[in-house]
């Protein structure tokens, strides 16, 4: 049987390893932690770091089932996958263009300015570096490692005083020490998940965050069907950076500001993203759009003629308090209810939980579509009063 090698064992990953099994692939996890959520969807495990490409390399050299590599869920597996497809001579839609895009923020700024699209003004370096220039930025200013995930290291300053220990936090949880700071952009924040055929964009979805304060991590993302305008111009931009990038086909994990008029693209990764989202965008057109991102790595062309454009959501499972978590109840109940799509859990009983202020504190996720948002936001209610969530917060 063929084997698809998925680097990373997130619970970003656990979808697609599902899909390679409703594929007829097999599956190979690499990750360091033995207990990863992914680890457990998977056929085969490599107890190996995501990070050596040497040792990655050497575990699968000459081996006739491997069919291809993905990293979804997260963009810091993507230097991994481009590399180990090279030394392999396996599939890999990614350039190396592309994969700077979509690991390093200031080169995405770069690369934004450089086709003349709409951005927030910004410093990147080192620490001392950003200090050093930081002076001729306005505020509020937000301040992000360029290289990091999970919404690690990200502060929002309103005047310069905070500046310096947030560059620091940004720095001490970045791969190269390196950070962003950029003017804060206002107005409707939301999310994107597209895939693109052929240099175009076959597939988009935009989603509102949906934040239960005061906390600043999404709880959730409300895929919904837009204006045209607003489609055509986020469509534009990312087929543009896109073509400059040399990225033709594949999925996209984007973040955009709507500001008035104006559409403002402040990150984009080359790859599935995490949270239910890829899932989501599938829902929202009737397309197996991770399945799809398998197909790709393994050297397939995917279908990705929409069947229908509806309402998608993703709730996340997550715990008030921190400790032991002892039981997940109701899951069976909420997933036979109408509307649900899929109940992924990540965290099983037993193991600790701390209250959800990152993405990777969640438990699980809920998927639930529906023909408007008001039948899918019934359904997440219903959701929400079946699941019960038990800790042991001794």
């Amino acid at each position: 049987m063929k084997r698809l090698v998925i680097l990373g064992g997130s619970d970003g990953t656990i979808s697609s390893f599902r899909a390679a099994r409703r594929l007829g692939l097999a599956t190979v996890c690499v990750d360091m932690r033995a207990d990863a959520p992914g680890a457990r969807e998977a056929d085969e495990f490599l107890h190996i770091s995501t990070r050596d490409v040497e040792a990655v390399t050497a575990a699968l050299l000459g081996r006739d089932d491997v069919a291809g590599v993905l990293a979804p869920g997260t963009d810091i597996n993507l230097p991994a996958l481009v590399e180990v497809t090279r030394r392999l001579g396996l599939p890999c839609g990614l350039s190396d263009a592309a994969l700077r895009v979509s690991v390093d923020k200031a080169y995405f700024r770069e690369v934004c300015a450089r086709l003349g699209l709409g951005g927030p003004a910004y410093v990147s370096g080192s620490a001392r570096e950003v200090m050093r220039e930081a002076g001729r930025l306005s505020f509020p200013a937000i301040v992000k490692p360029v290289d990091s995930g999970s919404s690690r290291g990200i502060t929002v300053c309103a005047d310069p005083s905070g500046l310096a220990g947030a560059v620091e936090a940004a720095a001490a949880v970045s791969p190269s020490a390196t950070v962003i700071v950029e003017e804060l952009v206002t107005g409707r924040d939301l999310c994107g998940e597209a895939f693109l055929q052929d240099g175009r964009v076959a597939l988009l979805g935009l989603s509102d965050r949906v934040v239960a304060a005061p906390q600043v991590v999404a709880v959730g993302h409300d895929m919904a069907p837009r204006d045209e305008t607003l489609t055509a111009e986020v469509t534009r931009q990312l087929e543009a950076v896109c073509a400059e990038v040399g990225y033709t086909d594949g999925p996209l994990n984007l973040d955009l500001f709507v500001t008035g008029d104006a559409v403002v693209l402040i990150e984009m990764g080359a790859r599935i993203g995490g949270n239910g989202m890829g899932e989501a965008l599938g829902l929202m057109y009737g397309v197996d759009t991770v399945a799809a991102a398998v197909l790709l790595a393994i050297g397939e062309r995917p279908e990705l003629t929409p069947r229908w454009s509806r309402h998608a959501s993703v709730r996340m499972l997550r715990s008030r308090s921190a400790g032991t978590l002892l039981a997940l109840d109701g899951l069976s109940e909420a997933l036979a209810l109408p509307g649900v799509s899929d109940v992924v859990v990540t965290t099983r009983p037993g193991e600790p939980v701390v209250p959800y202020t990152e993405c990777r504190a969640k438990l699980g996720y809920v998927l639930a579509s529906g023909d408007s948002a008001t039948a899918v936001a019934e359904v997440l209610a219903a959701v929400e009063d079946t699941v019960r969530v038990s800790v042991d917060a001794r």
